[in-house]
């Protein structure tokens, strides 16, 4: 009778005290595009999962192992994606976009809510230019990532998604 109690209790307890707990699911851990772990990073300044408010600068910062070509493109909470960056070339290690020399600044605006940036980084100048504009539900959203890295050997393309809150 004694281990059944003492199972009861520590339930118990672990129910009152996850109780109070956050949990944050990332989207798309796993993208079946992703290929060559050629992205060694990809998150907002403030870190994944942070949270900005209608008005303030964001800067995403983008980690590569190899020299290459990054694309990033934004997905709003209400569906709509757009390009912020399109075929950068960028040397191995950290990236903050947008660069001082874009001449440009990535001001948060509405819709307020989840707002997801993927990553696109292939180590040859891609051949067609990333055409991206409206609305796109989640297998919409991969089937496009897909389509667009296909072309490109598995080991010389990366797909990586990071996320931010909108307040």
């Amino acid at each position: 009778m004694r281990p059944v109690h003492t199972t009861a209790v520590i339930a118990s307890a672990l129910a009152v005290g996850l109780s109070a707990c956050t949990v944050s699911v990332r989207p798309n851990l796993t993208l079946q595009a992703s290929g060559g772990n050629l992205i060694s990073g990809l998150k907002p300044d403030r870190g994944e999962g942070s949270s900005y408010a209608v008005g303030e600068n964001v800067r995403i910062n983008v980690g590569t192992r190899a020299a290459g070509y990054v694309t990033l493109v934004a997905l709003q909470s209400n569906g709509y994606a757009s390009v912020l960056a399109r075929n950068v070339y960028v040397q191995p290690g950290t990236t903050s976009f947008p660069r001082a020399q874009d001449g440009v600044v990535y001001t948060i605006a509405p819709p307020r809510g989840i707002q997801r940036v993927r990553a696109i980084f292939t180590r040859v100048r891609p051949t067609t230019d990333l055409v991206i504009s409206g609305y796109y539900d989640g297998d919409r959203w991969n089937t496009f990532t897909n389509a667009y890295v296909s072309p490109y050997p598995q080991a010389d393309r990366d797909v990586q998604e990071t996320f931010f809150y909108i307040r």
